[in-house]
């Protein structure tokens, strides 16, 4: 299993963003990372300087939201409905997307559901609780 250092992710995305203004070819991970790195140009800023990036530290004090991480939870979501893991997510976020009518805002609000089972799981000590998840974006999706 692929497991990148905070490094390796703060520099995929700051290549990807890099590749897309010079318009350069972006290879498949990257091409999907671009759609969200385009959805957030508040995060530009932070994605055009790589030295910067792997410097930076944020911190719940600091009431700023960590771009690395909220560009890789998109992409988290994206490849859970990509293979359906766990099973049904894919129905629930499309669901929820056609409700909100925007795939961003769905993905949004599936954050703050994959975000819960992570806290939970460090909290008990416990592996991840996938039906958890899957029951919390199903709620969101039918309410």
């Amino acid at each position: 299993m692929f497991q990148p250092s905070q490094h390796d992710v703060r520099r995929f995305f700051c290549e990807t963003y890099a590749r897309l203004r010079q318009g350069m070819p972006l290879d498949p991970m990257q091409a999907k990372a671009a759609t969200w790195v385009d959805a957030h140009p508040e995060y530009h800023d932070d994605l055009s300087d790589l030295e910067a990036a792997l410097a930076a530290v944020y911190t719940v004090e600091e009431g700023r939201t960590n771009p690395f991480l909220h560009l890789s939870m998109h992409l988290s979501i994206d490849e859970q409905c990509a293979i359906d893991q766990p099973t049904g997510i894919r129905q629930a976020v499309e669901l929820l997307a056609r409700r909100r009518g925007s795939l961003h805002d769905a993905h949004h609000e599936v954050m703050e559901c994959l975000g819960e089972m992570i806290w939970a799981s460090q909290r008990s000590g416990l592996p991840p609780d996938g039906h958890a998840y899957l029951d919390a974006v199903r709620r969101r999706a039918t309410r």
